[in-house]
């Protein structure tokens, strides 16, 4: 068939039962209101929505968090006025990507430590708003282990990263809508053949390679059909965000969306400049001071 080479073999879907990954992201008609840093108008507060001042080694951001992203807002909201994130650090930062804090393992932690693997012991279900919420500068969404280990998508418990991004051209967004289309199916696949799981375990033992080929030709079939009922496409919203301020488009219904920057985006800029090591840590530590609800 000529999609086989689209999905990788069914037996590789079993690879979600192995290991536990870090906290982190791979470098894999609703109203869209935009921040200052997108429009140079000040930001529409919606029902539900919260502001939140973090005061940074490099100064001040303030980031509204969206009510209808209820479970990252609330939790958010608990961690702040517990004192959570005072202390921590931006543990990974990536130049025209995002900046990613929440470890609370990254609190005195000692030069050249890789980071990014602490949280607060649980973890968040899924809320991607999508494409109300996406991937546009500024943009503040939760870290994830990968598909592989996380299926659900769950949402780390408490890491987070602010988007920087960059801009781009209509034909590199085409280009990166149809790897979205891949990334999709990809996981639609990936889906179905973990609830095929006991079937790929059975067929395995008994070397059935003939069995084997045909559930995944079944699955292809059922990958595409589904795919094509959902067609993965960027909004009139997301095509001006990204050709103008920028972002990153190949994240988009991939991870929790619940907030943005609402001011301070110069100081979110200063730390994505910063020299790293190999880890993407930055060689001078930029550590959250404290943080404080403005309002909810």
């Amino acid at each position: 068939m000529k999609h086989n080479k689209i999905f990788a073999p069914v037996v590789l879907a079993l690879a979600f039962a192995l290991g536990c990954g870090i906290w982190a992201y791979s470098r894999s008609k609703s109203k869209v209101v935009m921040t200052s840093q997108i429009t140079s108008q000040t930001p529409v507060m919606e029902p539900g929505d919260a502001l939140v001042d973090i005061k940074t080694s490099m100064g001040d951001i303030r980031v509204r968090l969206f009510g209808d992203t209820p479970r990252h807002r609330d939790n958010f909201l608990k961690l702040v006025k517990d004192g959570y994130y005072n202390d921590v650090l931006f543990h990974r930062v990536i130049n025209e990507f995002m900046v990613q804090t929440g470890d609370p393992d990254s609190k005195n932690a000692p030069a050249g430590k890789r980071l990014g693997t602490g949280d607060p012991g649980y973890t968040l279900e899924a809320e991607i708003v999508y494409p109300k919420h996406f991937h546009h500068r500024g943009a503040l969404a939760a870290a994830r282990q990968g598909d592989q280990v996380n299926p659900q998508r769950r949402s780390s418990g408490s890491q987070f990263y602010i988007v920087t991004g960059k801009a781009y051209s209509e034909q590199q967004l085409k280009q990166m809508e149809q790897q979205m289309q891949m990334a999709a199916k990809q996981h639609i696949f990936d889906s179905l053949a973990t609830q095929h799981r006991d079937s790929i375990i059975t067929l395995r033992k008994n070397r059935d390679q003939a069995g084997l080929q045909a559930l995944q030709e079944e699955l292809i079939a059922l990958t595409e059909k589904q795919a094509a009922e959902n067609p993965v496409t960027l909004t009139d919203q997301q095509k001006q965000a990204y050709t103008t301020v920028g972002g990153t488009p190949h994240l988009d219904n991939q991870y929790t969306v619940f907030g943005e920057v609402v001011s301070g985006m110069d100081v979110v800029e200063k730390i994505e400049k910063s020299q790293t090591d190999s880890s993407d840590r930055p060689l001078d530590d930029i550590r959250i001071i404290s943080m404080k609800v403005v309002k909810k």
